[in-house]
């Protein structure tokens, strides 16, 4: 069965081929400079030194017969002891030659110049016995005797150094010969790194960069950048950016489920409600209408009196709860325009002067400026705020303060909002009600709807904003109000 291996396992053998092709060759070029280096000191240790040993003896031997020559002409004993120092010399070159030649040719070579020498060297002296006694003819006889044993030691030193430099030679070429065979391994090794090199570049290319940068064109997402330097980076940040939409869409999307399936109820409860409502009230306002003909008509003493009052109180709480309840199931249509949610505000305290005043609240105002146009209901803006000062003035009871604060903000996907800031200073809100805090009739009041906050954040959504609360037990809560502006775009979600 044919398996073919995957893109790590060919991407690993070709790096351990250039590895090992790479050891191979230094190991190969490390193996041949020492083999170079030992012929070369071969060569300079030995055969150079065998050469100038040979040179030696030439010249000492040359410069013996010039001693003799010298001595014969004008008898100078000096020239007897110059030769005896070059006799000397002739002889410590000798044994030195004979004692580092390991050639057995060359050897050989050595042993008969040193015994022709040795016999040369005993004709020479009688030879010069001669001379001194004043016996011209039998020195020159035995002279010319001698003197072709001479030439025969020069041949011999001459054919001695002719050894050397042949050797000399071979090695020459011997490095030769292995320079070249270094140069061919070389060549292949390089050629082999070379191979490798390409293959493992196509593949990178092939089968990693451009599967990559498809991918990055891929997750581009039609932003029409230009294609970056570092296409692993790019594609990171690419990745990066989907899986962040991918979780802000099934976020959204949870969100979504959660708004329609809260739909679906809410308008089987809009139904039942708005049915109810136009129920009760018909009846409620009857009642209201025979209660203020009673009250007119009939003279009460003053615990009848408080007692009508009571009920007439109570008839108006029922008349708000009616009057809720219609409106959570048939919100009126907005009747939009330019205004700033400033003037919002103004109205709103202007409208709870009296009101605040019951509840001994404090209200403080902090604003730089009016706030940017919206474009919105003031009704409609003017009954959340109100809602939310109901609610804050509940919460505290008798005494505390409202802090209004207004403020320019940019929301986190970089869009400029119109920000209303409601703190208070009541007890505040534990984890289980700030989540279900906008939920329809959820309410901690003991005579509450729980529909003000659900419809507030229904009118604010409507002017495409959002409404959040902030809270912790004993802190009070802080509502905040986010509205786009005129010339600013849709918030859509910012919560």
């Amino acid at each position: 069965m044919n398996v073919k291996t995957d893109l790590r396992t060919r991407v690993a053998l070709t790096l351990c081929m250039l590895v090992a092709v790479s050891l191979i060759g230094c190991g190969t070029m490390i193996w041949y400079t020492f083999r170079v280096e030992t012929m070369v000191h071969h060569v300079f240790t030995e055969n150079i030194s065998a050469y100038q040993s040979a040179e030696s003896l030439e010249i000492a031997l040359v410069n013996q017969k010039g001693f003799v020559s010298y001595y014969v002409m004008d008898k100078d004993p000096g020239w007897l002891r110059q030769l005896g120092e070059w006799r000397q010399v002739f002889k410590e070159r000798l044994v030195s030659a004979r004692q580092k030649e390991k050639d057995t040719i060359a050897a050989n070579i050595l042993s008969r110049i040193d015994n022709r020498y040795t016999e040369y060297i005993k004709n020479k002296d009688v030879v010069l016995a001669y001379y001194a006694q004043g016996d011209q003819q039998g020195a020159n006889t035995l002279h010319n005797e001698i003197r072709e044993e001479f030439f025969k030691i020069l041949d011999l030193c001459e054919a001695y150094k002719d050894i050397q430099a042949k050797q000399i030679r071979q090695v020459s070429e011997q490095s030769v010969k292995e320079n070249k065979r270094l140069r061919k391994i070389s060549g292949a090794a390089l050629l082999v790194q070379v191979g490798a090199g390409l293959f493992l570049a196509f593949m990178l290319i092939g089968q990693v960069l451009e599967p990559l940068r498809a991918l990055a064109e891929k997750t581009e997402r039609g932003r029409g950048e230009k294609q970056p330097g570092n296409l692993v980076k790019a594609l990171s940040e690419n990745v990066d950016n989907l899986l962040k939409d991918a979780g802000e869409t099934h976020h959204a999307l949870e969100k979504s489920r959660e708004t329609l399936v809260m739909a679906e109820k809410m308008a089987m409860v809009g139904k039942l409600a708005a049915g109810m409502a136009h129920s009760v009230r018909n009846p409620l306002t009857s009642v209201k209408m025979r209660l203020f003909s009673l009250n007119r008509s009939l003279k009460l003493n003053e615990d009848q009196a408080e007692d009508l009052m009571v009920i007439s109180e109570e008839i108006e709480h029922i008349d708000t709860i009616v009057q809720n309840f219609l409106e959570f199931s048939r919100p009126p249509k907005l009747q939009m325009q330019i205004i700033s949610p400033s003037s919002v505000v103004d109205m709103m305290l202007q409208l709870l002067t009296h009101r605040l005043k019951s509840y001994d609240v404090t209200v403080r105002l902090e604003r730089n400026g009016p706030l940017a146009e919206i474009k919105g209901d003031p009704e409609q803006l003017k009954e959340v705020f109100v809602n939310l000062m109901e609610n804050a003035c509940q919460a505290m009871g008798r005494g505390g303060t409202i802090t209004i604060r207004e403020r320019m903000v940019e929301t986190p996907r970089g869009q400029k909002a119109c920000a209303v800031y409601l703190k208070d200073t009541g007890p505040g809100m534990n984890a289980h009600a700030l989540e279900k805090a906008f939920n329809p009739f959820f309410t901690t009041k003991e005579e509450g709807t729980g529909l003000g906050l659900s419809i507030a954040e229904r009118i604010i959504e409507n002017h495409g904003g959002t409404i959040t609360v902030e809270s912790r037990l004993g802190e009070g809560a802080t509502f905040i109000i986010l509205l786009p502006p005129v010339n600013g775009e849709n918030m859509g979600g910012a919560r």
